[in-house]
């Protein structure tokens, strides 16, 4: 994130009715799962109550910056949270404060790791692999995943950071990760789930935890992609890699029907941008696209 981030006013995030009302509609369009990401969701007010009520309609996972699920842990997993994903892009403390620009948080987010465990949360563990940065601990990672009997994820640098420090020439590629896992550890890819992001292998001395690489820069799967985005703030985002956004927000706040707001999602979805792949085959520049501590989600 940057030094000084703009937050919202509380009136322009949609509420939990809204959001309810919206996921609702979607599981009947065929949305089936439902992922509670951001920015951070834990730092929304009684996030647990909201989890309560999206486990009536669809499975509910959460992606965590992990700061705060010691404390929330039981707790979500009590109002019905199936999974979570904890970002971790350093295993060493003073390299994470450096990355996060935070200060005595590290154990914290170890912690609320281990209880996330403890609860039987399923567990994964997202870690953004930078050249100049990072690199050198792909191995650290692996043997977590290896040892811990989890899932670790590793995934290119994408130009969604909030420091605006993305650049083509730090981008470490799924290839290169998977070449230097197995300087140590044999691996076994496994097939690929369909709407999946990520390519999993596992480890072919017995071991239960897995390696997942998600390639959105050097091999991406946009025509694969079937997910959709709610912002905090009631905007449709159908691409990352694209600046569009659609506002539902006057339509949640306004009179419109359930079929007039299926029609506006709909509508929203299939103006999806191509994505990175047809940028990358037409030679076009990447560049910094979107911060996502401005998204929520």
């Amino acid at each position: 994130m940057p030094a000084d981030p703009v937050w919202l006013p509380h009136s322009e995030i949609l509420t939990f009715e809204e959001i309810i009302r919206v996921a609702r509609l979607l599981t009947q369009m065929g949305v089936s799962e439902i992922r509670l990401s951001g920015g951070e969701p834990l730092v929304r007010r009684e996030i647990e109550k909201l989890v309560k009520m999206l486990s009536q309609i669809s499975e509910v996972s959460m992606t965590s910056n992990g700061a705060l699920l010691e404390e929330s842990a039981q707790l979500l997993k009590d109002n019905g949270l199936k999974g979570v994903t904890v970002s971790l892009h350093s295993l060493k403390p003073e390299r994470y404060g450096s990355i996060t620009g935070t200060k005595d948080i590290f154990g914290k987010v170890l912690r609320g790791i281990e209880k996330a465990k403890e609860v039987d949360l399923k567990l994964k563990i997202n870690c953004v692999i930078a050249k100049g940065c990072n690199e050198d601990e792909v191995i650290d990672f692996a043997r977590l995943a290896h040892d811990g009997d989890i899932t670790v994820r590793f995934i290119e640098y994408m130009p969604f950071d909030g420091a605006k420090l993305w650049d083509m020439g730090r981008v470490a590629s799924g290839r290169e990760i998977i070449e230097r896992i197995e300087t140590v550890y044999s691996l076994q890819m496994l097939p690929r789930e369909q709407g999946s992001t990520a390519d999993l292998y596992s480890f072919n001395s017995g071991s239960k935890g897995q390696i997942g690489i998600i390639t959105s820069i050097t091999a991406p799967f946009c025509r694969e992609c079937d997910r959709i985005r709610l912002k905090a703030d009631g905007k449709i985002v159908p691409c990352l890699f694209s600046s569009e956004e659609y506002d539902l927000k006057p339509l949640l706040r306004g009179a419109a029907s359930d079929e007039e707001i299926c029609e506006f999602i709909a509508n929203s979805f299939w103006k999806k941008s191509s994505g990175v792949e047809t940028m990358i085959k037409q030679h076009l520049e990447l560049k910094h696209i979107r911060a996502m501590h401005t998204i929520g989600g």
